[in-house]
């Protein structure tokens, strides 16, 4: 396959895995923001944390904009002049994807083009209407009919790996941004944990990684913070989860040196990462640092994504 091609159909898959991982983002915030009982200090925390999750505080401080809900918002959902907002991340995809169409099933192809034209209409209505639910829950369903399109309709040869790369790379790096930045403001100081404000921010972070049901079922309990961690990071049956995505990485990686019969850096580096989340304590993660670890991860899983463009991706 060219390296061309290759680029296309991994960032196709990148931009529209983001797409939906700044809706759940989103969803988190605006339910945090209607709580009852939220002082303004608290919301503006909040939407602070969630500039912080989404990796655009600073592009947004330099836009000159105010922290509050519908300044975050617009910026993260519609803002042109935003690279990462769900607007710029499903026009760059339905780019690539137009670049390599022939690379792509009808399915695929219709939900992309279907998702952009519809783009603009869905946004205003929500605005119209105040409903923002409702049009973050249309972003996360397009997300997922496009997955299920790809995985269910493409052939199962290297342009589906490299499309199902592009997926798991970005949701590893969105998991563990939330949990890093969300683990240490969702709780507002003077809280009791396990009170209800602890309950109700802890389950809207669960429903964020559409986990809560799969929380309930595994723990069969009260939500509490370093279980949520525990699940996010070494649970390999949630696929949201560290250990699930690399899971998939690697798998994915593997088929690909088979198909071309080398490997290179890019396997070295998830192959030594999926070992460490697979042999990692949740206790040892804790008395080490969560944030450690956290930060710690996303720096290596960059690093992963950077070798993957040089050893398959460079165009000329």
């Amino acid at each position: 396959m060219l390296s061309r091609t290759a680029n296309n159909l991994y960032w196709l898959s990148r931009y529209m895995e983001r797409a939906e991982n700044f809706a759940r983002i989103l969803e988190v915030a605006d339910r945090m923001s209607m709580m009852p009982g939220s002082g303004s200090e608290a919301v503006h925390s909040e939407w602070w944390s969630t500039l912080m999750t989404s990796g655009c505080a600073q592009a947004f401080e330099e836009a000159g904009l105010r922290v509050e809900g519908p300044m975050v918002t617009e910026f993260l959902a519609r803002n042109p002049e935003n690279p990462s907002s769900i607007y710029s991340s499903i026009r760059q995809a339905r780019e690539n994807g137009r670049a390599v169409r022939t690379s792509l099933t009808m399915e695929m192809w219709e939900c992309l083009n279907d998702t952009w034209l519809s783009f603009d209409q869905r946004w205003t209505d929500a605005r119209r209407y105040n409903e923002l639910r409702s049009f973050l829950d249309w972003v996360k369903e397009r997300s997922t009919v496009f997955r299920g399109g790809l995985y269910g309709t493409m052939l199962r040869d290297d342009a589906f790996d490299f499309a199902r790369l592009g997926t798991y790379v970005e949701r590893a790096d969105n998991t563990a941004r939330i949990l890093d930045v969300k683990y240490h403001v969702l709780l507002p100081e003077g809280e009791q944990v396990g009170g209800g404000v602890d309950y109700y921010q802890w389950t809207s972070l669960l429903r964020a990684f559409s986990a809560l049901g799969s929380y309930h079922y595994l723990y069969r309990e009260n939500p509490k913070p370093w279980k949520i961690a525990e699940l996010m990071i070494l649970r390999r049956e949630m696929p949201r989860s560290l250990i699930g995505c690399y899971q998939q990485v690697v798998a994915h990686l593997d088929r690909l040196a088979e198909a071309y019969g080398a490997r290179h850096e890019c396997h070295r580096i998830a192959g030594q990462l999926y070992s460490q989340l697979q042999f990692a304590d949740a206790n040892d993660i804790f008395q080490s640092g969560l944030h450690e670890f956290l930060s710690d991860f996303i720096v290596r899983n960059n690093r992963l994504g950077n070798e993957i463009a040089r050893n398959y991706l460079f165009v000329g």
